[in-house]
């Protein structure tokens, strides 16, 4: 696995988020042991960079990773989350970026990872009522205490990434972007390029749509954030579908796997982006991890970067908002 430099951080040029393992999708939580030997097997193919946060589960899925990765927690690059949980008394899903909240915040989450540094800390989504300026100083404080290695920001727009990196450097954003969510290209990337700040795409496959293997949306449970997620309902699927075909077309004539070659797409993007597919199987984590080495001809990358995006907004309007981007 190649390894590239957020900033000033290593990582492997192919991620892991563990969300899915605990949250979010069918069949989240229920397979603690297929779940471990998925982190267990990335750690062997050289994946370093694991993603995760305080409000999965909430909770759940930073005590897993703490769990998995005891033993091996030299050989990894931990990023998790704060301000999606409010420790003052309303809870998970409130937004809280103050820096009470994030001293709170932060020993809970080293508690439950096991570990004693934290070494991609983001704020999850940019919190309004809290200036970002103190929110970047309180991280700034823990990576002073030792407790921190690097400040991350989630979802930000330009305006709030210079400011925050003019009170503390950002090592890196990490925002939605793949074949069909490539809003970032526009006015969040060349600041980044510009800033020397790594960008950590997050649902590179755009959860799980651009694999090809999901063809209709009746086998979502219950919970699975999908079954109203506007890309994934009534004509936007079918529209969809059509997208994720394109991609299969490209992967027959590449030798891969759709999966590869989104992935393959989004690494040719620069050596300053570093994709975090999620999954909690083996296959799946062996799979992407190969698409290291997965070279796309020019004419390919041609044909994937002329592709529409998606039909259809990426989240529902309550979630939307919350973005900046």
């Amino acid at each position: 696995m190649r390894h590239i430099f957020l900033r000033d951080l290593e990582v492997s040029r192919i991620g892991l988020g563990a969300m899915g393992m605990s949250h979010g999708y069918t069949g989240s939580g229920t397979d603690e042991a297929e779940s471990i030997r998925t982190l267990h097997r990335a750690v062997e193919l050289g994946v370093t960079l694991i993603d995760t946060a305080e409000v999965y589960g909430p909770y759940t899925n930073e005590e897993l990773l703490g769990r998995a990765l005891k033993g091996r927690r030299e050989r990894v690059v931990l990023a998790t989350k704060f301000g999606m949980v409010s420790h003052a008394g309303t809870g998970a899903g409130d937004l809280d970026s103050s820096p009470a909240n994030i001293r709170t915040a932060v020993e809970g989450s080293l508690r439950r990872l096991g570990t004693d540094r934290i070494d991609l800390y983001y704020q999850h989504r940019v919190d309004p009522d809290i200036q970002i300026e103190e929110t970047a100083g309180a991280v700034g404080e823990l990576v002073g205490a030792g407790k921190v290695r690097a400040f991350g920001l989630s979802e930000a727009g330009p305006d709030t990434i210079r400011r925050a990196h003019a009170v503390h450097p950002v090592t890196a954003v990490q925002s939605e972007y793949s074949l069909w969510t490539r809003g970032v290209e526009e006015r969040v990337l060349p600041v980044l390029r510009e800033l020397g700040i790594g960008l950590v795409p997050f649902a590179p496959l755009g959860h799980g749509f651009l694999t090809g293997t999901i063809r209709s949306a009746d086998g979502f449970a219950e919970g699975d954030f999908r079954r109203g997620n506007p890309r994934f309902t009534g004509e936007n699927f079918q529209r969809n579908l059509k997208l994720a075909d394109e991609v299969q077309a490209v992967a027959t004539e590449a030798g891969a796997t759709p999966a590869q070659v989104a992935l393959a797409w989004l690494l040719a993007q620069g050596d300053d982006i570093a994709p975090i597919p999620g999954t909690r199987r083996v296959h799946r984590v062996e799979e992407n991890a190969a698409a290291d080495g997965i070279r796309l001809s020019a004419a390919q990358l041609d044909t994937l970067s002329s592709l529409p995006q998606a039909a259809g907004e990426t989240h529902e309007e309550p979630q939307r908002n919350l973005l900046e981007r």
